[in-house]
């Protein structure tokens, strides 16, 4: 039997927990996209033909957002995952890349 905390939690998941926390850290406050990601997010809005470039900043704010695009075709959260990021990206697009 393992040791556990007055929490109820057994020891080493409470550890685990804690340095969870402590990686972690504090939430991030910061502007979520680079000036570049919001110029070509909006670019991309337009309808121009995309480039490279702007595909790969799309890219890395869906990731940014949570979206792991898998290198499996059997990904079970497909597309609500990619959906979910790119409304988080919207909204991050709205807030700190349209001046107000």
């Amino acid at each position: 039997m393992t040791k556990s905390l007055k929490t109820g939690l057994p020891l080493p998941a409470a550890v685990l927990l804690l340095a969870g926390c402590i990686v972690g850290g504090m939430p991030y406050t910061g502007p979520h996209l680079s000036p570049a990601e919001c110029r070509d997010l909006a670019a991309l809005k337009t309808n121009a033909p995309p480039t490279m470039a702007q595909h790969q900043n799309e890219l890395a704010a869906l990731r940014k957002a949570g979206y792991d695009p898998s290198p499996w075709n059997d990904d079970p959260y497909y597309p609500d995952d990619l959906q979910a990021a790119q409304r988080l990206v919207d909204y991050w697009f709205q807030t700190e890349c349209l001046p107000h």
